[in-house]
C-alpha cells in the first residue's frame, strides 16, 4: 500500500467514524469531520499531511509515475 491510499484510506474512516460518533454520542464530534476535510484541503494544494510522516515513518512508500522518458512516436495520418 503506498502513502496516498494510507492517507485516503485513513481519511475515509476517520471520517465514517466520526459521523457515527456525532449521531449516537454528541453533535460535536462533527468538529473531527471538518477538520478531516480541511486537512485534505489544505493537503490539496501543499501536497503534505501530518498523516503522511506516521505513513512514511511505518515504511510506506509513495506512489510512482508510471511514464517513460521518451516521447511515444506518433502513427502516420493518412
Amino acid at each position: 500500500m503506498t502513502v496516498e491510499r494510507a492517507l485516503r484510506l485513513a481519511a475515509g474512516l476517520v471520517t465514517l467514524i466520526s459521523l457515527a460518533l456525532a449521531y449516537y454520542v454528541s453533535p460535536y464530534w462533527l468538529w473531527l469531520t471538518a477538520f478531516v476535510g480541511l486537512n485534505l484541503l489544505q493537503s490539496a494544494f501543499t501536497n503534505w499531511c501530518p498523516a503522511m510522516v506516521i505513513f512514511r515513518a511505518m515504511g510506506m512508500k509513495d506512489a510512482t509515475c508510471a511514464t517513460t522518458s521518451q516521447p511515444q512516436p506518433r502513427a502516420a495520418s493518412r
